[in-house]
């Protein structure tokens, strides 16, 4: 639905705050390849956020209408960019080796999530977008899931300050695991692959190991960025599932699934249309890491907006639980990587 004039002129200042900040943030990206852009944006944007807040009653005023549209409308066009980055051809040629690991470190992770975060009584969302996070592709997967499932800021910057986190502890980590174990550059370009987040990050630990690891952790973490559809496709089911009961109208059969279809976000279906013309040509391949550069910087003011929206009060009260279970399910999913490819010999 288009913006009209007014929606747009006040938009306007939210929407400038949030690119001067993802402009800050990719600076910092660069400087800092492990830290990539879009933590460093949810960073600095929570932090102006909460001096905004202090001086005025604890409300954003003009900066809340554009920080809502980056938050949404620019995080979701980013998503369809990612579809840019790969080929059906791609997928077939790799996803053979590496989906039996893929599959299992996910099924373990979204498990993990669902039982653990429930064990220390951690909040759906949260659990929700933490687990996403750790079992998919990091920024990029919460990006993907925040606008299916409504997740509001405080939520979001949490999960992302707790990927952030395990990121920065596997650069030092995985290095030192992969030799102790002896690991074969390929061995540990398939490790790094699914068991780091964000691709920034996949890169930082796999060059510490060498070239042959990071060539495999790269093109094994994009394929592994096509999880995000049916995570996503399935999230809007359960979502569908959840307000049908809240409205005492269960939603069955054909029915159930109409209405799953209709939800299915208009996002998705963009980074599908995306994916096919990469793979039929209409894309070259040369565009790709253009693609690849614009859907990153989008990510990154969308997050610098959801970082302007953070509640510090609501950070407060989820306590130190929700960085647990991150922690938790990253070593989680770090084992079943290892574990998997040992069971098919591939270590």
């Amino acid at each position: 639905m288009p913006l009209s004039r007014p929606a747009v002129t006040a938009a306007l200042p939210g929407v400038a705050l949030a690119v001067l900040i993802g402009i800050a943030a990719t600076l910092i990206g660069r400087a800092v390849p492990v830290a990539g852009g879009p933590v460093p944006a949810v960073v600095i944007g929570a932090l102006v956020g909460w001096l905004v807040r202090r001086r005025r009653s604890g409300e954003l005023g003009g900066l809340q209408p554009g920080a809502k549209f980056a938050s949404s409308r620019v995080l979701q066009f980013a998503v369809v960019l990612l579809g840019a980055q790969l080929s059906l051809g791609e997928v077939l040629r790799i996803g053979g080796q590496t989906l039996p690991v893929m599959l299992s470190t996910l099924a373990v992770c979204l498990l993990g999530a669902w039982g653990i975060g429930r064990l220390l009584n951690v909040s759906r969302m949260l659990r929700t977008l933490i687990g996403v996070g750790t079992g998919i592709c990091g920024a990029s997967a919460i990006a993907a899931v925040t606008p299916v499932v409504g997740a509001v800021g405080a939520d979001v910057a949490y999960a992302m300050s707790t990927i952030f986190l395990c990121n920065i502890a596997a650069v030092f980590v995985f290095p030192i695991i992969g030799h102790a174990l002896g690991l074969s550059q390929h061995a540990f370009g398939v490790f790094a692959g699914t068991a780091v987040n964000d691709t920034s990050s996949v890169v930082a630990t796999a060059t510490i190991y060498g070239t042959q690891a990071t060539n495999t952790a790269v093109v094994v973490k994009l394929v592994r960025t096509l999880m995000i559809i049916p995570i996503v496709i399935g999230l809007a089911g359960l979502e569908a599932r959840r307000t049908a009961l809240e409205e005492r109208a269960p939603a069955t059969g054909s029915r159930s699934g109409i209405r799953v279809l209709r939800l299915v976000p208009w996002f998705l279906i963009g980074f599908l249309v995306v994916v096919l013309l990469r793979t039929v040509g209409v894309l070259p391949a040369a565009a790709a890491p253009g693609f690849s550069t614009a859907a990153t910087f989008l990510i990154t003011v969308a997050l610098a907006a959801i970082g302007l929206s953070t509640d510090f009060g609501a950070l407060r009260r989820a306590g130190f639980r929700p960085l647990l279970l991150g922690v938790v399910l990253w070593v989680l999913v770090a084992a079943t990587s290892l574990g998997v490819q040992a069971a098919f010999g591939q270590l």
